[in-house]
């Protein structure tokens, strides 16, 4: 579905909730960790893919402030796997010209994780391409709490008045101020929620749900939902004639 790519219609986000890992696992008889191993793959295949294409922001949403309730084995396995990958995946990120991000409370990570973590950003800090942002220790409603404390403690403290918290107050105290909102948000595995995700950055995204388990996401799937997106009227509250006359 490459060929049917507008170019000059490309989503400039792309957020992705990478759903499946566990299910593909147990559909191959195997552990739920087996599943995020082979995941690696799909999360190339995305990158490389917007990176082709010339979308300017991809977010994965990696691990939820949620995601600590799992068990136990599985989630120190996610962690020691998040910092194997970040290591191997740097030379990849290089090729591609790709610069690393993270959004997060990254402090609650494991400190290894931490340290691999920053040294892939600070690395890929100077490639001008595709950013790619991790999702870490994420959640929409943890977003939007820091932001209001962060914008509390200073209409406390005098700096800001209260009559002066507007829209664009509260997004320069979000994790994702400095990156445009996501046009579009990809879900696999066939679930149809946004599970406390970028909730204040979606207002109008558009959503593209697939039942491909995400370990099995390749890069004819990506442009399958941009050809979807590409599809659609984009109103932002006003009607197709508005829109349409530009």
């Amino acid at each position: 579905m490459k060929e049917q790519i507008n170019q000059g219609n490309l989503p400039q986000h792309i957020a992705v909730i990478m759903d499946g890992n566990g299910r593909w696992a147990k559909q191959q008889g195997a552990a739920r960790i087996f599943g995020h191993k082979n995941a690696i793959k799909a999360v190339r295949e995305a990158t490389e893919g917007c990176a082709e294409l010339g979308v300017s922001c991809l977010t994965l949403y990696a691990f939820s402030t949620e995601n600590w309730s799992r068990p136990k084995q599985e989630v120190q396995g996610l962690m020691t796997l998040l910092v194997a990958t970040i290591n191997d995946e740097v030379p990849t990120l290089m090729k591609n010209n790709v610069s690393l991000h993270s959004i997060g409370d990254i402090s609650q990570l494991p400190e290894k994780a931490q340290k691999k973590l920053q040294e892939a950003i600070d690395k890929t800090s100077k490639n001008d391409g595709l950013k790619l942002i991790l999702a870490l220790n994420y959640s929409g409603k943890w977003d939007l709490t820091h932001a209001m404390q962060a914008l509390a403690l200073e209409v406390e403290k005098g700096v800001l008045r209260a009559d002066a918290v507007d829209h664009e107050q509260i997004e320069k105290h979000l994790s994702t101020y400095g990156f445009p909102d996501p046009e579009l948000l990809i879900r696999t595995s066939g679930e149809m929620r946004i599970s406390n995700f970028l909730l204040w950055q979606m207002a109008y995204t558009e959503l593209f749900f697939t039942p491909v388990l995400w370990p099995d996401f390749r890069k004819e799937h990506l442009h399958e939902a941009i050809v979807s997106y590409q599809k659609r009227e984009r109103r932002f509250g006003k009607i197709s004639e508005q829109v349409n006359l530009g």
